[in-house]
């Protein structure tokens, strides 16, 4: 097992009625922005709630509110909440939505006091460490998928050119979070989809890579995985159901909040080049993911294939054949599942736009930005990619 040091301090708060704790976990005497996106939670009640419960320590003037973030969160729009934030002296920002308000917040965080130009927070990959002047955000979650509830990592696109890039640090943690797994009743099928496969990609960026040694975090991953394919299907029909709501929600958030990435390698560049795909085509990012993922693992095949052998066992209980078969057999019951929670798995299923140049587009703009060794074992090389992506076509 790799050395590894896990930090990490949100305030978790799970379950049935806790939006109502807002009224403890958010700092007294300060000013707060609530920041939102399209408009969900005035539908679905969790906006009454969340006002309701600040009602009790602040006054209506002391809370300001930024609607409008986007899905796949748009510097260009965060950089208007930043300016009210500085404006209007905010102390504290609560983030009210799912992964990309989530995001779109932590940006926030970062660039109220970031002196220079902002976008460089993202150009450069900056990370914001604890003593950082940063504003402390907390969360109300609303879409279960990108785990950002519980990390202090964010993705925000620059839509001027269409570049999809990242930002964290152990600064950008949220101080709370209040996940109720009871707001997904009012999801539309298409986001519970996304959220499902979401969680199961990040799962699986920091779990197919290849043996090693560190065997509770394999465990830990395939509980996961094994709990998606579990009830995946069953939560996209019936999201009123607790047990299947609940379960959902926690796969999420364990998927993604550093556990089973501690002492072990990791991928990621399933979702390196599916951010791609999003910021050119807007494609759903989870749907980018079921794409890409597929087609890396079969292009990596011989560097990955001890380790899909090893999932095709564990989580699809494919018991018979050599090492080769199994792994083959598992990749196919991988795309079994996403067909089955809706996703299309090619990029020409995808989007009506001329994709012929997209593998080339996405090769220069790596080999611009350095980025030509990708993967757990550095061995993810642009003509790699490349393949990968022409083969999603």
């Amino acid at each position: 097992m790799n050395n590894f040091e896990l930090y990490n301090p949100v305030n978790y708060v799970f379950g049935k009625g806790q939006i109502e704790k807002l009224k403890d976990l958010v700092p007294a005497n300060t000013k707060i922005l609530i920041t939102y996106g399209g408009g969900s939670i005035f539908k679905n009640g969790v906006y009454d709630q969340v006002k309701a419960a600040l009602a009790t320590q602040f006054e209506e003037n002391n809370i300001v509110e930024f609607g409008g973030i986007e899905p796949n969160p748009k510097y260009e729009t965060l950089m208007k909440a930043v300016e009210i934030v500085r404006e209007q002296k905010i102390g504290f920002v609560l983030a009210v939505g799912g992964g990309s308000v989530i995001d779109g917040t932590k940006f926030i965080s970062a660039a109220v006091n970031y002196e220079g130009d902002a976008a460089e927070i993202l150009r450069k990959r900056i990370l914001f460490k604890e003593g950082d002047n940063v504003v402390p955000f907390g969360t109300v979650l609303t879409l279960p998928a990108t785990g950002s509830e519980m990390n202090s990592g964010a993705v925000v696109t620059i839509n001027e050119t269409q570049e999809k890039l990242t930002l964290g640090g152990s600064a950008l943690f949220p101080k709370f979070s209040i996940v109720d797994p009871t707001v997904i009743t009012s999801l539309p099928k298409r986001q519970l989809q996304n959220g499902v496969v979401d969680a199961f990609t990040h799962t699986m960026e920091q779990y197919l890579t290849y043996r090693h040694d560190a065997i509770l975090q394999d465990r830990i991953a395939e509980s996961i995985l094994q709990t998606l394919v579990e009830i995946g299907p069953d939560v996209v029909e019936n999201p009123k159901d607790y047990k299947l709501a609940s379960n959902f929600v926690w796969c999420a958030t364990m998927a993604l909040n550093g556990l089973i990435q501690k002492g072990v390698p990791s991928d990621w560049a399933t979702h390196m080049i599916g951010h791609e795909l999003t910021a050119l085509y807007n494609i759903d990012h989870a749907r980018t993911l079921a794409i890409i993922g597929p087609n890396l693992y079969k292009v990596m095949f011989e560097t990955k294939k001890d380790k899909l052998a090893q999932y095709g066992k564990r989580v699809w209980n494919i018991q018979e054949g050599s090492t080769e078969e199994i792994a083959e057999k598992a990749i196919e019951k991988t795309v079994e599942f996403f067909h089955t929670m809706g996703m299309k798995t090619k990029l020409s299923e995808n989007t009506d736009e001329d994709f012929s140049k997209t593998a080339d587009f996405i090769v220069n703009r790596f080999e611009e930005r350095g980025w030509k060794a990708l993967g757990e074992k550095q061995n993810i090389t642009t003509e790699k990619v490349k393949e990968i992506v022409e083969m999603s076509y």
